[in-house]
């Protein structure tokens, strides 16, 4: 029997890649995001098994649980919560709480309902051997950021709420300790995705201004591979944080946009 995986956010990006990766690898992936076109083509290329849900919608987190019971029997190995995102630079003075808000939604109370919703479902599996002779156990992963730990004029809102999911998983290891019940944060660095232009809304001039001249920032199969290689550990060894940046970027706020050269 092939491991299962929820993956949110499946539709572009992080998310994206994560879910076809996996499928690659023989996971039986359920993609939830909000863009059913987008899912509709992750189905046909890669064979993961599109779930049309907002995880910050009690409605959309229910469909999930539903789709786990009827196309996994209610048993599931890992739960990648990916769904997340940045909007706007407006200082602490001049925020727009519109967007602190879907910030906090997506990144925080998204994350907490997925895992409350689907522990359940995480217990079934870790009750279960694994097929190959290892330790009994299923996954809790997010992927949050290095802003959840390193606060940067401009990311008022954005650190704000990744440090909130930060912290959510640290007390999460804390409360699951003594159950076979890993828990994964995988905090990234700069990675060229939808990203920049989802934060600024659209202006693609200004999202590209972000990643011009830098060497090599991340890409989404960067961290998809990592991902992949938290959860296909054996069970008894947990990447409780991982920080992945590129070479170029010592820190948010300190980004080499020049080739990359040794000095002297």
């Amino acid at each position: 029997m092939s491991p299962s995986v929820v993956v949110t956010g499946a539709s572009s990006g992080i998310g994206e890649a994560a879910s076809r990766l996996l499928a690659a690898h023989g996971w039986t992936v359920l993609g939830v995001a909000r863009r059913a076109e987008r899912l509709a083509t992750l189905e046909a290329e890669a064979g993961v098994i599109p779930v049309v849900a907002d995880v910050t919608d009690p409605w959309g987190v229910q469909t999930v649980v539903d789709a786990v019971g009827s196309r996994l029997g209610g048993r599931l190995d890992a739960l990648v919560n990916n769904a997340g995102g940045a909007l706007g630079l407006d200082s602490v003075e001049d925020a727009d709480l519109d967007d602190w808000r879907t910030m906090f939604e997506t990144n925080v109370l998204g994350t907490q309902r997925m895992i409350a919703a689907l522990l359940p479902a995480l217990r079934a599996a870790a009750r279960v051997a694994s097929s190959d002779g290892g330790a009994a156990h299923a996954d809790i992963l997010a992927v949050t950021s290095i802003a959840g730990t390193i606060a940067y004029e401009g990311g008022a809102g954005y650190n704000a709420a990744k440090f909130a999911q930060h912290a959510l998983m640290k007390v999460l290891r804390l409360e699951l300790a003594g159950e076979p019940l890993r828990v994964i944060e995988i905090a990234p660095g700069m990675v060229k995705t939808d990203f920049s232009l989802v934060r600024f809304k659209g202006d693609a001039a200004r999202a590209d201004a972000v990643y011009a001249g830098v060497e090599n920032p991340l890409s989404a199969d960067d961290i998809a591979e990592a991902i992949v290689h938290a959860l296909e550990l054996p069970g008894h060894v947990n990447l409780d944080e991982v920080v992945i940046k590129p070479v170029a970027q010592a820190a948010p706020h300190k980004v080499i946009k020049a080739p990359l050269a040794p000095k002297g």
